[in-house]
């Protein structure tokens, strides 16, 4: 069997170039893996990585071996009852001992699938890769300048902590050279005249005692070149560069009245979390505003967003109210991009509706790259709902989705981010 081995050059990273070239070409295995993992695991799990497993067929390789070539004709011991081209059948039960890789042997063995570890990043990859951020692109990007520290050469000044050991010392190697060269070419001179003095005359001669003292003192010379000097110095340049960043304000609006029992309101609070980490891959700088309302509403910190126990009727727009008033106050100077999410069970008071309706249009959806609305009931739509119905099809950066229980909250998430045809 010939064997090929590659023995160029890998570079340092060759275990991470490796890696990325395994799981471009098993992407299809690792993509299935991956959606197979996200039903069983929660949203707080998501931000961790995942061990895939990818079936030992699915691996093989190609392999080169000399073949035997022309037409070949053999006679098997005992064939008494088969000629060639005669069809064989296949043994009954699978009792045929094949030696396939998945197949265990009389002494148990078997070929083990590959299991390897993603990390987080690439299990955030995989599972946001078909999903986008609407009108991302076509929405002109809030702009902050920020400063990038980066690598610029070397520099003969700087403070000790950013001196490049390696560059001072070649400098200072290539100085002594330079400056020794003449004296250093004098000396293979003297010392080819000395051998030949030494070779035709005795030590004591007066010649081989001039040369002797004119090589001492052309040695002492450059014996007397300072290993290093200051000049020799060179330290690590950084410099400051602008650039733009983008920044978000994603805005948390959940309804936590009597009718939202603790099921709906974790349900809720999942689905704030994955937009919140879907947000932080498209942009540096996220400011999140939660605002939580039942017949008043109220900006209130993360912890008490999630974990406070008030509740009472329900009057969404007192929190539409409220969010107009922030977003004027704090975001309305153009540099923001500004994200919504609501999560109610639609229950509202019916003359209540019309005025969410009005103020979510009017007000709030003209400063929104997006806005998703989501439901979370099981039964029949609610009025709130139905209201908002009006908006959908006049606002193209206002979405709505149900969910019914917890299974629902990877599809309606992915349906409200899916990428769309340009």
């Amino acid at each position: 069997m010939v064997r090929i081995i590659d023995r160029r050059f890998d570079s340092k990273n060759k275990s991470a170039v490796n890696r990325q070239r395994f799981m471009r070409r098993f992407k299809q295995q690792i993509r299935k893996a991956v959606s197979e993992a996200i039903h069983g695991r929660s949203i707080r799990d998501l931000e961790n990585g995942e061990q895939i497993s990818i079936p030992a067929r699915d691996l093989s390789e190609p392999s080169l071996h000399h073949g035997k070539g022309g037409v070949w004709e053999q006679v098997f011991p005992g064939n008494d009852q088969f000629s060639t081209g005669d069809r064989i059948k296949r043994p009954l039960g699978g009792g045929g001992d094949g030696a396939g890789k998945g197949k265990a042997s009389q002494d148990g063995e078997h070929e083990d699938d590959f299991v390897f570890q993603l990390s987080r990043e690439e299990f955030l990859d995989l599972f946001f890769e078909d999903l986008e951020l609407p009108r991302l692109i076509r929405t002109q990007l809030a702009k902050v300048t920020d400063y990038k520290t980066r690598r610029a050469g070397f520099t003969s000044d700087g403070v000790p902590a950013n001196i490049n050991i390696v560059r001072s010392m070649r400098g200072a190697l290539g100085r002594r050279l330079a400056l020794g060269s003449p004296w250093a070419a004098r000396i293979r001179e003297l010392q080819q005249e000395l051998d030949e003095a030494l070779a035709h005359g005795g030590e004591d001669s007066e010649e081989v005692r001039g040369l002797r003292e004119e090589l001492a003192a052309l040695r002492a010379r450059i014996d007397r070149i300072p290993f290093i000097d200051r000049f020799d110095l060179r330290y690590n340049n950084r410099v400051k560069e602008p650039r733009p960043t983008t920044q978000a304000v994603m805005f948390c609006v959940m309804d936590v009245s009597g009718s939202m029992d603790e099921e709906r309101k974790s349900m809720a609070k999942r689905f704030f979390m994955l937009l919140y980490l879907f947000l932080t891959r498209s942009y540096e700088h996220i400011e999140v505003v939660f605002i939580r309302h039942h017949t008043v509403a109220k900006e209130v910190d993360e912890d008490e967003f999630f974990h406070s126990r008030e509740s009472g009727g329900t009057v969404v727009s007192s929190a539409l109210e409220l969010m107009r008033g922030i977003l004027r106050e704090r975001y309305a100077n153009g540099q923001w991009n500004v994200y919504g999410a609501q999560a109610s069970d639609g229950d509202n008071w019916d003359n209540d509706s019309p005025v969410c309706g009005r103020l979510l249009g009017k007000e709030i959806l003209p400063w929104c790259q997006y806005f998703a609305y989501v439901e979370i009931t099981a039964g029949e739509p609610q009025n709130l709902w139905r209201e908002y119905t009006k908006l959908e099809a006049a606002h193209d950066n206002f979405a709505m989705q149900r969910i019914e229980s917890p299974a629902d909250i990877y599809p309606v998430f992915r349906e409200l981010f899916k990428k769309t045809l340009a």
